[in-house]
């Protein structure tokens, strides 16, 4: 199995306030070259894994110079171990919070799924420079717009265990890079999930689109027209641009043979800023 963390350059980790949020810090050769304006880059993570998801994307971001800082959320990846049963969507945006005040300036936040939505509620009341979604968690106003056909049951599980990945392969994804995920992955709190789930009591995180003023881009993996739409809503939600990408899985987006039609389309543009 080839482990992409193993692939990535030196750089800075650190572990951050009182539930030591285990913190990456890249800086590229070509970082001096850059605008001295330029915000950094913060990576958040989504449900069940951490920022060694990321091991593919910062490469090409750190080659384009710019400061990439790479968040771990409480208990997960190597932030100190906590009691699961207890943490919260709301702890989670306080984790963000707080390494936000690591950043120089306010950052371009990039999420991943949970990450995602996390981000939304982040952006309604703190300033960043912008915002990427991809393949974001959806906001009820979106549920709302395009519903899914099944809802899913309140999660009464304490704890959820890690996805087990038994498949072999995806229709983006090979061997190496499921099992390069089954090494990592790891349990989350229930109750963060119960947060933004739909279902007959939940229906999903409200985002005041109208607190939002950030430049946005949201890229959705797409494998129906129902997946399309609701990638279309929630940029139009945002007032965002969007990008669609058929025939790619959830987590392939990140770390699949295709990830780099996504990288490529976050760099075109990132060139703004």
């Amino acid at each position: 199995m080839k482990d992409f963390t193993k692939e990535l350059p030196d750089h800075t980790m650190k572990y951050i306030g009182d539930n030591d949020l285990f913190l990456e810090i890249f800086e590229g050769e070509n970082l001096a070259k850059a605008t001295e304006k330029r915000p950094p880059l913060l990576f958040i993570h989504g449900a069940f894994t951490g920022s060694w998801m990321w091991s593919k994307y910062i490469p090409h971001f750190i080659r384009e110079g710019w400061k990439c800082y790479v968040m771990n959320l409480r208990s997960h990846y190597k932030s100190r171990l906590m009691d699961m049963t207890k943490i919260t969507f709301e702890d989670y945006l306080e984790d963000i919070k707080e390494i936000i005040t690591e950043c120089e300036v306010p950052p371009i936040i990039i999420g991943f799924s949970m990450g995602g939505i996390l981000s939304q509620k982040l952006a309604e009341s703190i300033e960043i420079s912008g915002m990427v979604l991809i393949d974001s968690v959806i906001s009820k106003e979106v549920f709302e717009a395009v519903p899914y056909k099944e809802l899913d049951q309140m999660i009464s599980e304490l704890i959820l265990p890690a996805p087990t990945r038994e498949e072999l392969s995806s229709i983006d994804e090979t061997a190496d890079d499921i099992e390069f995920q089954r090494k990592y992955l790891t349990m989350e709190s229930s109750k963060a999930i119960n947060a933004f789930i739909f279902s007959i009591e939940a229906k999903g995180i409200s985002i005041d689109s109208s607190s939002i003023s950030c430049p946005c881009l949201v890229i959705k993996a797409v494998n129906c027209d129902d997946d399309d739409r609701r990638g279309k809503v929630t940029a139009e939600h945002l007032r965002a641009e969007y990008l669609g990408l058929w025939s790619t899985t959830h987590t392939g987006v990140l770390v699949g043979q295709r990830y780099i039609e996504a990288v490529d389309r976050i760099i075109e543009w990132l060139k703004r800023f």
